[in-house]
Protein backbone atom coordinates (compact mmCIF):
# COMPACT_ATOMS: atom_id res chain seq x y z
CA UNK A 1 0.00 0.00 0.00
CA UNK A 2 1.33 3.82 -1.05
CA UNK A 3 0.28 7.14 0.73
CA UNK A 4 -0.65 10.01 -1.79
CA UNK A 5 2.86 11.21 -1.45
CA UNK A 6 4.54 8.36 -2.60
CA UNK A 7 1.91 8.69 -5.84
CA UNK A 8 3.01 12.53 -6.43
CA UNK A 9 6.71 11.68 -6.18
CA UNK A 10 6.22 9.02 -8.88
CA UNK A 11 4.38 11.41 -10.98
CA UNK A 12 7.05 14.24 -10.34
CA UNK A 13 9.38 11.19 -11.40
CA UNK A 14 7.67 10.65 -14.37
CA UNK A 15 7.67 14.47 -15.51
CA UNK A 16 10.69 15.49 -14.67
CA UNK A 17 13.22 13.14 -13.82
CA UNK A 18 15.98 15.71 -13.84
CA UNK A 19 14.52 16.47 -10.58
CA UNK A 20 15.79 16.13 -6.98
CA UNK A 21 11.84 15.62 -5.53
CA UNK A 22 12.96 13.45 -2.06
CA UNK A 23 12.59 16.55 0.23
CA UNK A 24 8.58 16.03 -0.83
CA UNK A 25 8.69 12.76 1.04
CA UNK A 26 9.67 14.39 4.49
CA UNK A 27 7.67 17.58 3.56
CA UNK A 28 4.65 16.67 1.83
CA UNK A 29 4.18 13.99 4.42
CA UNK A 30 4.57 16.64 7.73
CA UNK A 31 2.06 18.71 5.49
CA UNK A 32 -0.72 15.77 4.96
CA UNK A 33 -0.18 15.31 8.89
CA UNK A 34 -0.40 18.33 10.36
CA UNK A 35 -3.45 18.71 8.36
CA UNK A 36 -5.02 15.19 9.44
CA UNK A 37 -4.27 15.83 12.97
CA UNK A 38 -5.18 19.32 13.04
CA UNK A 39 -8.46 17.94 11.72
CA UNK A 40 -9.05 15.62 15.23
CA UNK A 41 -7.31 18.20 17.15
CA UNK A 42 -10.08 20.59 16.40
CA UNK A 43 -12.72 18.11 17.12
CA UNK A 44 -11.82 17.67 20.29
CA UNK A 45 -11.14 21.28 21.05
CA UNK A 46 -14.82 21.78 19.59
CA UNK A 47 -16.19 19.86 22.15
CA UNK A 48 -14.59 21.81 25.17
CA UNK A 49 -15.48 25.31 23.42
CA UNK A 50 -12.21 25.89 22.24
CA UNK A 51 -9.85 26.30 19.34
CA UNK A 52 -6.20 25.49 19.03
CA UNK A 53 -4.92 28.72 19.83
CA UNK A 54 -7.10 29.17 22.69
CA UNK A 55 -5.96 25.46 24.34
CA UNK A 56 -2.49 26.65 23.64
CA UNK A 57 -2.57 29.74 25.91
CA UNK A 58 -4.56 28.01 28.82
CA UNK A 59 -1.99 25.31 28.03
CA UNK A 60 0.47 27.07 28.62
CA UNK A 61 -0.88 28.79 31.56
CA UNK A 62 -1.77 25.82 33.19
CA UNK A 63 1.87 24.46 32.89
CA UNK A 64 3.58 27.77 34.26
CA UNK A 65 4.54 27.39 37.87
CA UNK A 66 1.49 28.47 40.13
CA UNK A 67 0.15 31.17 40.06
CA UNK A 68 -0.01 29.71 36.63
CA UNK A 69 0.63 33.47 35.41
CA UNK A 70 2.62 34.98 32.40
CA UNK A 71 3.15 38.65 30.31
CA UNK A 72 1.69 38.35 27.22
CA UNK A 73 5.04 38.08 25.92
CA UNK A 74 6.11 35.35 27.96
CA UNK A 75 3.01 33.88 26.53
CA UNK A 76 4.22 34.14 23.21
CA UNK A 77 7.42 32.91 23.32
CA UNK A 78 6.27 29.58 25.05
CA UNK A 79 3.12 28.99 23.25
CA UNK A 80 2.25 28.10 19.90
CA UNK A 81 0.76 31.06 18.71
CA UNK A 82 1.83 33.98 16.72
CA UNK A 83 2.08 37.67 18.26
CA UNK A 84 -0.87 39.16 16.42
CA UNK A 85 -2.78 36.41 18.34
CA UNK A 86 -2.02 36.53 21.74
CA UNK A 87 -4.08 39.72 22.08
CA UNK A 88 -6.94 38.53 20.80
CA UNK A 89 -6.87 35.26 22.10
CA UNK A 90 -6.52 36.67 25.11
CA UNK A 91 -9.59 39.58 24.48
CA UNK A 92 -11.36 36.22 23.97
CA UNK A 93 -10.56 34.26 26.68
CA UNK A 94 -11.00 37.37 29.37
CA UNK A 95 -14.29 37.67 28.17
CA UNK A 96 -15.07 34.58 28.83
CA UNK A 97 -13.88 34.46 32.15
CA UNK A 98 -10.68 31.69 31.77
CA UNK A 99 -8.19 34.15 32.37
CA UNK A 100 -7.55 37.69 33.82
CA UNK A 101 -5.04 40.55 32.81
CA UNK A 102 -3.83 42.96 35.78
CA UNK A 103 -0.99 45.09 35.53
CA UNK A 104 1.75 44.33 37.17
CA UNK A 105 2.80 45.39 40.86
CA UNK A 106 6.22 46.39 40.27
CA UNK A 107 5.99 48.03 36.82
CA UNK A 108 2.91 49.48 36.09
CA UNK A 109 3.75 48.99 31.90
CA UNK A 110 3.85 45.63 32.08
CA UNK A 111 0.40 43.05 32.22
CA UNK A 112 0.34 39.78 33.86
CA UNK A 113 -1.88 37.07 32.11
CA UNK A 114 -3.55 34.91 34.60
CA UNK A 115 -5.59 31.68 34.52
CA UNK A 116 -8.76 31.78 36.58
CA UNK A 117 -10.41 29.18 38.43
CA UNK A 118 -13.02 28.67 35.69
CA UNK A 119 -9.58 28.83 33.22
CA UNK A 120 -8.39 25.87 35.14
CA UNK A 121 -11.24 24.06 35.85
CA UNK A 122 -11.79 23.86 31.84
CA UNK A 123 -7.76 22.76 31.10
CA UNK A 124 -8.14 20.23 33.42
CA UNK A 125 -11.08 18.95 31.73
CA UNK A 126 -9.89 19.45 28.24
CA UNK A 127 -6.19 17.97 28.50
CA UNK A 128 -6.62 14.38 29.22
CA UNK A 129 -9.13 14.57 25.91
CA UNK A 130 -6.54 15.89 24.27
CA UNK A 131 -3.78 13.72 25.04
CA UNK A 132 -6.36 10.61 24.43
CA UNK A 133 -6.87 12.22 20.84
CA UNK A 134 -2.80 12.49 20.71
CA UNK A 135 -2.43 8.80 21.68
CA UNK A 136 -4.91 7.63 19.28
CA UNK A 137 -3.59 9.65 16.17
CA UNK A 138 -0.11 7.79 17.12
CA UNK A 139 -1.73 4.77 17.60
CA UNK A 140 -0.21 3.21 14.78
CA UNK A 141 3.80 3.50 15.55
CA UNK A 142 4.82 1.57 18.26
CA UNK A 143 6.71 3.25 20.97
CA UNK A 144 10.23 2.80 19.95
CA UNK A 145 9.54 4.47 16.47
CA UNK A 146 7.40 7.55 18.02
CA UNK A 147 10.70 7.80 20.29
CA UNK A 148 12.76 8.00 16.76
CA UNK A 149 10.84 9.83 14.96
CA UNK A 150 10.28 12.41 17.90
CA UNK A 151 14.17 12.58 17.85
CA UNK A 152 14.36 13.34 14.42
CA UNK A 153 12.07 16.39 13.99
CA UNK A 154 13.63 17.69 17.43
CA UNK A 155 17.07 17.09 15.56
CA UNK A 156 15.04 19.08 11.98
CA UNK A 157 13.48 21.60 14.42
CA UNK A 158 16.93 22.50 16.21
CA UNK A 159 18.89 22.63 13.13
CA UNK A 160 16.04 25.25 12.16
CA UNK A 161 17.08 27.20 14.57
CA UNK A 162 14.05 26.69 16.50
CA UNK A 163 15.58 26.41 20.37
CA UNK A 164 14.94 27.24 23.71
CA UNK A 165 18.73 27.66 24.70
CA UNK A 166 17.77 24.80 27.82
CA UNK A 167 17.80 21.44 27.84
Amino acid sequence: MADHVELVLKQWHDQRPDLDVSPMAVIGRLSRLHRLIDTELRRTFAAHGLDSASFDVLATLRRSDPPHRLTPAELMRASMITSGAVTQRLDRLEARGLVARAPSDSDGRVVHVTLTADGYTLIERVLPDHMETEHRVLAGLPPERRQALADTLRDLLESLGDTTGSP
